[in-house]
């Protein structure tokens, strides 16, 4: 059976997570856009 690319976990957070997306403006748009929507947002 064939896996999928399996990316590590840092390089993920590193990419997508919540200090990349409070490090921009739009970043930050987003966020709070999912907040409103009432979406738990994890900081790791």
């Amino acid at each position: 059976m064939h896996y999928p690319h399996k990316i590590s976990r840092i390089k993920k957070v590193r990419a997508t997570g919540f200090r990349k997306r409070m490090s921009t403006r739009k970043g930050r748009k987003i966020i709070n856009s999912k907040r409103r929507l009432g979406r738990k947002i994890r900081v790791r």
